[in-house]
């Protein structure tokens, strides 16, 4: 594994094809890949814009990280992850292409409201993530709207299920072995 964590240091495509095959092995469409690695580099794109306009902690980051999904879902990112029942798993990874392009959407306007607006702190960066937000927003609900019914899903990718247990949480993969 060392090796192999060297060789991508010499040629980074290493990494990147061995996330498409992760993906894929997960039953993801090269479709769903593609977009969910493109919203990768623009989240990066983002972060980067965050931390030109005074943005330094990590927690900052996930203040407007959900001001973002607030604003789009009506959920902040840990709410979500309960509506999607995951705890520790990347929501994103378990979002439906729909679901990903509006979060896309939500942080790629609010990376141009901010190269525009350019606030500086949280407070400033805040109310320009709500209006990114907003604006995947807006439309979720016009598709909403043709559609006839929500696109925010309850269903995941998980391959195994959470079992509660008296003294602690377990989590199983395939079938019960108590």
């Amino acid at each position: 594994m060392g090796k192999e964590r060297i060789d991508e240091v010499f040629d980074p495509e290493i990494a990147i094809n061995r996330a498409i095959d992760y993906y894929r092995n997960r039953g993801y469409s090269d479709q769903w890949i593609e977009t969910r690695l493109k919203g990768i580099l623009d989240r990066k794109k983002l972060t980067d814009v965050w931390k030109e306009n005074g943005i330094q902690q990590n927690y900052e980051y996930a203040i407007l990280t959900n001001e973002i999904y607030q604003s789009w879902s009506g959920m902040k990112a840990s709410e979500y992850k309960e509506h999607k029942n995951i705890r520790k798993e990347s929501l994103r990874d378990n979002m439906t292409d729909i679901e990903v392009a509006l979060t896309d959407l939500g942080e790629i306007a609010t990376r141009e409201l901010a190269k525009e607006r350019r606030p500086r702190g949280l407070k400033a960066n805040r109310e320009v993530a709500q209006m990114g937000g907003h604006t995947a927003k807006v439309a979720r609900e016009d598709l909403e709207k043709n559609l006839g019914k929500t696109v925010i899903s309850h269903s995941n990718s998980l391959d195994y299920q959470y079992l509660e247990s008296s003294d602690e949480k377990i989590l199983e993969e395939g079938k019960t072995m108590i």
